[in-house]
């Protein structure tokens, strides 16, 4: 039966970090977009971020004994790999799916190995410039590999597909021209003000705060510039009152997360933040001019080859963590921030690399790969 007469089912597996996640639920919403009828089901284990945010969103999920290849339970793999492969095989017959999606992360590997076994056709992605561990050893399991970025082709011996990293349709759909007037009367900003964003990812950043305060400290006394702080939420009272000691809350803001990050994108001239592969597609997608400063413990250093993603086209400059202080920061952003004729040249280059139909593009070989199911 084609995909055109029955209500097509996908199973995504999308857990344990919000870099696995996302992309799924991006994918979870393309796939909506373009069969209404279509049957999804998201595949992960208890440990991960997948069990909150995925019910939140408002999707099923389906939980394995998977775990992870390194730290205590590694011990456990044997046992687990096995039973998880099983838990997966039974959930593809009871919910009759028909391809079968691995977003990255340890859970993705007994789906894809189970639809191999099963013969439901398969499809992993990798989000980031360099291809994880999971995804390596999912690759040898389906000919059917779809990568963020370019970039990654290196990690994968068969043909690969580049889509882009699926985004949400709100962050896809970035439109500045139209959400900045509001954004920046959100961070209360006259024209005059140029806004750094320091962006230290989900849970924060150390490095990145501590050179915050040293950048509000060391600005405390312009009225041309504002810094919001993105702490997160383990650190934004330390923070906080590091700003305050300093002098430097006359001109920065500290939050701890941001409930719709497009508005700060909008809002922002340019930005320091950490270069994790969602954080790099979105950079492109916003045209956000930045100086990335790669998290320096990333397993094969993967966060400077992202970086790289927008580094090499010129949209971004690049500082290694231990040169990440305010010291260092200063003379670079104030030399951006007074050429508006290089940041908008940062901000095309940007913009060149993006694709935004990622998830839409991704959608349709899914969707394609279902219609091959007898």
């Amino acid at each position: 039966m084609s995909v055109s007469e029955h209500a097509p089912s996908v199973a995504i597996a999308a857990g344990g970090t919000g870099g696995h996640i996302y992309p799924g639920l991006a994918l979870a919403e393309a796939l909506q977009r373009a069969r209404p009828d279509v049957r999804i089901v998201f595949v992960g284990t208890r440990r991960g971020l997948e069990s909150r945010l995925i019910p939140d969103a408002g999707h099923r999920v389906a939980f394995v004994d998977m775990v992870p290849f390194a730290g205590r339970s590694r011990a456990k793999l044997p046992y687990a790999f096995p039973r998880a492969t099983w838990q997966c095989r039974r959930l593809l017959r009871a919910e009759g799916v028909d391809v079968a999606v691995g977003m990255g992360g340890y859970a993705g590997i007994p789906l894809v190995v189970a639809a191999r076994t099963a013969r439901v056709p398969s499809l992993i992605h990798e989000s980031g410039a360099v291809a994880g561990r999971a995804n390596k050893l999912a690759a040898r399991f389906t000919p059917n590999v779809a990568l963020a970025f370019d970039q990654a082709k290196a990690s994968f011996k068969q043909p690969t597909r580049t889509v882009g990293m699926p985004l949400s349709a709100d962050m896809a759909g970035f439109n500045r021209g139209a959400l900045r007037p509001e954004a920046r009367r959100e961070f209360d900003l006259a024209p005059e003000v140029a806004m750094v964003l320091v962006n230290g990812g989900s849970q924060g950043s150390l490095r990145l705060n501590e050179a915050a305060v040293g950048l509000a400290a060391r600005w405390r006394h312009r009225r041309d510039v504002r810094l919001v702080v993105k702490a997160g939420r383990a650190h934004a009272d330390t923070v906080e009152q590091a700003l305050a000691d300093s002098g430097g809350s006359s001109v920065a803001r500290c939050v701890s997360f941001f409930d719709r990050i497009e508005t700060a994108y909008a809002a922002a001239d340019l930005t320091v933040c950490r270069a994790g592969a969602g954080t790099v597609a979105e950079l492109a997608v916003t045209g956000l001019p930045a100086v990335l400063v790669p998290y320096p413990y990333a397993p094969d250093d993967h966060q400077a080859v992202n970086a790289s993603v927008l580094v090499e086209p010129g949209a971004a400059l690049m500082v290694r963590d231990e040169q990440a202080t305010a010291d260092h920061l200063g003379p670079m952003v104030e030399r951006l921030l007074d050429d508006r004729v290089e940041l908008d040249r940062m901000s095309t280059a940007a913009h060149g690399v993006a694709r935004p139909r990622a998830a839409d593009d991704l959608a349709a070989w899914v969707l394609e790969l279902a219609g091959t199911r007898g």
